[in-house]
């Protein structure tokens, strides 16, 4: 049996997770970016944040559609065109003379992204060998690991030496390595079979995440009862039973939610789901409590968190031998009790964090989030199946995307909420609210621990 991985494999995930890396490190570090945004361009928090949804609105709409394209298209043709778009839709950036135009190039870069984001995973599953599948998904998760921990040191960086448009410009380089390497690597194994796409669930999905992200991103500034907010969940949720339905009554959906019938597969969904709301959750609160409660900048911010980001980047590979040598259960219960421990600790100190304690106790959650995470995907997607693993691929993409839009409004909202009913200073009220929202992520991790232990055997 031949274990070995060609170069040109190895090129191909690389090509892919270069680019997956690149549009979380613009998400990441564009954040860090909104005050000066809304200062040059007269515009509000609440529509500055349009940078961040609108992208991942359109990453969430056309992932959906992968195992389609897939099945239809050419992989290296659907990298070409994934990796063309994101280039244009950087460029555009970097030139925009206003925030609208600024949109647009970052709609464009959610469109590459959303056909790029499955390549990498779909390219791995499929052409390397059954014993390396977890290191290689590790190291794929490591690729794209790294950037959310360099992101807002990355941002800060850049906007406060140079200018917020070298954000952009500084990617070109890595996004033409991409490029070269992804047309030399990517070669074609599947069969491709030309598949219908389902209007009816496309018009429902794009009902379904237009709905919910905008209603999300809307809770912490308007009331619920609101067209905006209300409204928005309420057609949101329309179109989540309209998709439900139609995949489940149609031959060959967008979405086969049929595999939800396997409750070993449906248990690994909901730990991903909300292990991924976790994190985006974290992602937000730390650096908001580093720079409200402990009166640092935005730059200290990112450099306190940057540790740990690089903890979870070495450790996904670690968690992809373990899943090799001893299979999946070791790596994901351990790297989860890691998780749960730190959130208990956050949960319980969240009044009295200082940066150091911050920095440490990040490091084990990110070492167990780098641990598990990918041990998950390969796990979920080995219990439904080769033939399956495609459609398997794009439910846990999706739902990565829908966690990512859902997440930071959730815990911002409980934050926000403390901050206005207290009556005491900001940096009061943001501990409490602080504590609340790890109390919560705390809950979501005993329940991803119980889901995760239940439905990973082997």
């Amino acid at each position: 049996m031949n274990d070995k991985i060609s170069p040109k494999v190895i090129a191909a995930i690389v090509a892919t997770g270069l680019m997956s890396f690149c549009g979380v490190i613009v998400e990441t570090s564009m954040n860090v970016t909104f005050p000066i945004l809304m200062r040059e361009f007269a515009i509000t928090t609440n529509t500055v944040q349009w940078i961040t949804s609108i992208y991942l609105l359109l990453v969430a709409i056309i992932v959906p559609l992968s195992a389609v394209l897939k099945s239809s298209f050419k992989t290296k043709s659907l990298f070409t065109a994934a990796i063309l778009l994101f280039i244009g839709g950087v460029v555009i950036d970097a030139l925009a003379p206003t925030f609208t135009v600024l949109l647009i190039g970052r709609a464009i870069q959610g469109i590459g992204t959303g056909i790029a984001l499955p390549l990498m995973f779909n390219i791995i599953m499929e052409q390397v060998p059954a014993s390396k599948i977890g290191l290689m998904m590790g190291v794929g998760n490591l690729i794209t690991g790294v950037a959310p921990a360099i992101g807002p040191t990355f941002g800060g960086i850049v906007a406060s030496q140079l200018n917020w448009r070298w954000v952009f410009y500084l990617l070109l380089p890595l996004l033409f390595i991409s490029l070269l390497l992804g047309e030399w690597g990517i070669t074609q194994k599947s069969v491709i079979r030309r598949q219908h796409v389902d209007l009816f669930s496309m018009l429902m999905i794009i009902c379904l995440f237009t709905g919910l992200v905008t209603g999300f991103s809307n809770l912490g500034s308007q009331p619920f009862i609101s067209l905006n907010v209300g409204g928005a969940i309420l057609v949101g949720l329309a179109g989540m039973s309209g998709l439900v339905w139609r995949s489940l009554t149609i031959n060959q959906p967008i979405l086969q939610l049929r595999l939800f019938k396997n409750p070993l597969f449906t248990g690994h969904v909901l730990g991903f789901f909300l292990t991924q709301l976790i994190s985006l959750g974290f992602a937000f609160l730390l650096p908001n409590y580093i720079q409200l409660v402990n009166g640092n900048t935005a730059m200290v911010a990112g450099l306190v968190v940057l540790p740990a980001g690089f903890a979870g980047a070495l450790f996904a590979p670690l968690g992809g031998r373990i899943l090799d040598r001893f299979g999946a259960r070791k790596p994901i219960l351990l790297g989860i009790t890691l998780c749960l421990l730190s959130l208990l600790l956050f949960t319980v100190m969240s009044r009295h964090l200082s940066n150091l304690f911050i920095a440490i106790v990040y490091i084990f959650y990110m070492a167990g989030m780098g641990m598990c995470m990918g041990s998950v995907m390969t796990s979920a997607l080995t219990v439904v199946g080769k033939e399956n693993s495609p459609q398997g691929n794009a439910i846990l993409n999706t739902l990565q995307q829908f966690a990512g839009a859902i997440g930071t409004s959730l815990v911002a909202m409980i934050v926000a909420t403390s901050q206005a009913h207290l009556h005491v200073n900001r940096s009061i009220s943001t501990a409490v609210g602080t504590q609340g929202a790890f109390a919560l992520l705390t809950v979501f991790a005993v329940i991803v621990w119980i889901s995760y232990y239940r439905s990973v055997k082997q």
